[in-house]
């Protein structure tokens, strides 16, 4: 995998839609109310894109 997910904080809403799509790579921060990305290669591609997909706010993108 060359591409990592990162996450706009200041876009995200911390539904947590992407934690229910690939607990593996995304975690839901409750303190401060974002997700954050704790293990990007944690799932293949097509699983995070289905995660980034599902994003109401479309704040994670691919960084390569």
């Amino acid at each position: 995998m060359t591409r990592t997910p990162e996450i706009n904080f200041d876009d995200c809403i911390g539904c947590g839609a992407c934690v229910d799509v690939c607990p593996e790579v995304f975690s839901l921060n409750e303190a401060i109310g974002k997700v954050l990305v704790l293990n990007p290669q944690g799932c293949p591609e097509e699983r995070i894109q289905e995660a980034l997909d599902l994003c109401p706010v479309h704040c994670i993108l691919w960084e390569e």
